[in-house]
């Protein structure tokens, strides 16, 4: 009996070491494909690092195998060879196809897999998967998993046929056996461990360079999900107010408030200070309309010229506007963006299941509504995506209009993947702002949808020539051409509206403001570290009559800063969140912590002047600027700790209120 057991296990610990071993040469080669595949054009990088991605995304790849041949154990001892080969193949084509989607999904978003990829599901599933067989070469993806499964199955094969781990020990000593079965599960589980020390690999080691770039060749597509589908979970379970803080480093609200300065003798206290705002100067209500445009980056502004033309109408408007041009998104997509924004809140998604259906005390369409406003979300997309038509009423909206609606007020629009072309959008803006009762103010919130993927415009739509000799970004992308485009047409629309409210009768009273939702996805992936703080950077733009911009036009900031901003501008008071810091006072030169220049994306990344770093992780700063000094640049030990604070107590002010 012991023998009979001893040998399956010793043929399931053979299979599984095989199996590992191939699944490893496997991802190792994807691993170095996605490097070849997205290595920018004049990038260098010193072979060291390079050598530590190999190294490290080795590890990682032993690790997933390594669990993957444990849980097999159950099975690969007891089934026939011609079975353990059928489930070798299956494996192999799952982590070599799940590894192939990380790689584009970097090509994309410029991130490994992360939790945005539960979306297929939760947005519009027919327009993405649309999308994508439009964009990204689905069958070519396939046969390349299908080619790279059939050569990891014949490598496996061969393995088998060498090893022999069917026969090799069956007619040893049982004490060789046993001493071979003891050192390979042993073996087995370190690798699935990762690690000889006493803490197993984990996310955090997936930082080995200073260059994100290169760090995020260091996961597999296994573990990025796995990582994905950890954070998806966070986010979703809001019974633990103290979550989002002890992933930060605090053990309590008060705590990380006393790093920002913040009173925080009670957590009452500390609730108190976060919607604490300035007295207002005037009750004099204005309108504000504000504009979410999609992909609306801010690296094409660089460049913009009249050989070089990607603003159209906005160009002659500027002049009169407050433009921060070293701005962030809060997140990497579009429903984040608007959940952060609307919502106050760096946990996404947030609203897509009962909370979504109680008002949030703090929504920002929520508290203007009860200063009196009338509030109007307004879409040329579609409503039903994520729940918004419905969501967005109980949050404080009074209307939604959407592509549907346009369809219906301009029959001859067309609809389209995402909706219709945003040209009527902005004429049904004019209108509506036309008709508005003078003694009502108006709230209108503005998600754009022509630029993005596939990049369709009206067919009556002229193309502008433009000198791609001053563009001054990467070149890699072949969609750049029809991405330009795409922005013009919506800039310049947004551009044609502002000079109409300008030159109309509610320039007087009228705020109007605009941001991009996430940067571009054509522009590049910056892997060059002094490019590396455009990776999310988008405009941030506000016109209105005799504004005064103040000094922080070209200091660090974020969409945190919005409505920070915004809401006092327009007359707004009420118990929305501090976020961020108001970007039209003048900045002292030694701020408190509170309204220090630093910019903050909610999924764990923050940028100061001098570069950019993931929250709680020294080893990941880069220096990188847009406006470098001669100066030392370093890591600020300071900046990160309020940083985190900033997250952690914005965070717990969520899940605290919304637990139940």
């Amino acid at each position: 009996m012991v023998s009979t057991f001893s040998n399956a296990l010793l043929r399931g610990l053979g299979r599984a070491w095989v199996l590992i071993v191939s699944l490893v040469i496997a991802l190792s080669l994807v691993r170095l494909g996605q490097l070849v595949y997205f290595w920018p054009s004049g990038y260098q990088a010193p072979y060291t690092d390079v050598a530590m991605v190999a190294l490290q995304g080795l590890r990682f790849d032993l690790k997933v195998s390594a669990i993957a041949g444990f849980l097999l154990l159950l099975i690969l001892p007891w089934v026939s060879g011609r079975i353990a080969r059928y489930i070798a193949a299956a494996v192999a084509f799952g982590y070599i196809m799940t590894s192939l989607i990380n790689l584009h999904y970097f090509g994309f978003y410029k991130t490994p897999i992360d939790p945005m990829v539960f979306g297929l599901v939760e947005d519009d599933t027919a327009a993405v998967l649309t999308t994508i067989w439009h964009d990204f070469p689905v069958v070519l993806t396939l046969v390349l998993g299908i080619v790279l499964t059939v050569g990891t199955v014949a490598g496996h094969r061969w393995l088998i046929r060498r090893m022999k781990p069917d026969t090799v020990l069956r007619t040893k000593p049982l004490a060789l056996k046993l001493t071979v079965i003891v050192v390979a599960l042993f073996a087995l589980l370190l690798a699935g461990k990762g690690t000889l020390r006493a803490m197993a690999l984990q996310r955090q080691h997936l930082t080995v360079t200073t260059s994100q770039f290169l760090n995020d060749m260091v996961p597999n597509g296994v573990i990025a999900l796995k990582y994905a589908w950890d954070s998806r979970g966070l986010s979703q379970d809001l019974q633990n107010p103290l979550a989002g803080l002890k992933s930060m480093g605090f053990d309590s609200p008060r705590v990380a408030a006393a790093a920002l300065g913040l009173p925080h003798d009670s957590e009452a206290a500390v609730k108190a200070a976060l919607t604490a705002h300035e007295l207002l100067t005037s009750s004099t209500k204005k309108n504000l309309i504000f504009f979410l445009m999609e992909s609306w980056s801010a690296e094409p502004l660089l460049y913009q010229s009249p050989r070089f033309d990607v603003m159209g109408r906005m160009a002659s408007t500027m002049d009169k506007a407050c433009h921060f041009s070293n701005f962030d998104s809060a997140q990497g997509g579009t429903h984040p963006a608007l959940e952060a924004i609307l919502f106050s809140t760096p946990i996404t998604p947030l609203t897509l299941g009962n909370v979504g259906r109680k008002p949030i005390p703090w929504s920002v369409p929520l508290v203007i509504r009860q200063a009196g406003y009338q509030t109007l979300f307004v879409t040329s997309g579609r409503a039903g995506w994520r729940d918004i038509n419905r969501v967005f009423k109980v949050q404080g909206f009074d209307e939604i209009v959407d592509a549907n609606t346009l369809k219906e007020t301009y029959p001859e629009a067309q609809l389209g993947i995402w909706g219709v072309w945003d040209g009527y959008l902005f004429k049904y803006l004019k209108q509506r702002l036309a008709a508005q009762p003078a003694n009502k103010p108006l709230f209108v919130f503005v998600l754009s949808s022509t630029n993005h993927p596939p990049y369709d415009l009206p067919p009556d739509y002229q193309r502008v020539p433009r000198d791609m000799a001053l563009w001054g970004g990467e070149t890699s992308s072949d969609t750049l051409l029809l991405n330009l485009d795409t922005y013009h047409y919506a800039t310049d629309l947004l551009g044609g509206f502002v000079q109409d409210i300008q030159k109309g009768p509610q320039y007087d009273h009228t705020i109007v403001a605009a941001t991009g939702d996430h940067n571009v996805r054509s522009f590049g992936v910056y892997a060059d570290s002094r490019r590396r703080y455009l990776m999310h950077q988008v405009p941030f733009v506000i016109w209105g009559k005799n504004l005064s911009c103040g000094n922080q036009q070209s200091l660090p900031a974020s969409h945190r800063d919005m409505f920070s901003t915004l809401l006092p501008l327009v007359g707004v008071t009420g118990p929305y969140v501090n976020t961020g810091r108001n970007l039209l006072h003048t900045l002292p030169d030694t701020p408190d912590p509170i309204n220090a220049p630093r910019a903050l994306f909610f999924p764990g990344e923050a940028r100061n002047a001098q570069g950019v770093w993931q929250l709680g992780n020294k080893d990941s700063f880069s220096c990188s600027s847009a406006h470098p000094s001669a100066g030392d640049c370093h890591f600020s030990a300071q900046d990160d700790l309020q940083e985190r604070a900033r997250y952690g107590l914005l965070d717990w002010n969520v899940r605290s209120a919304l637990k139940n």
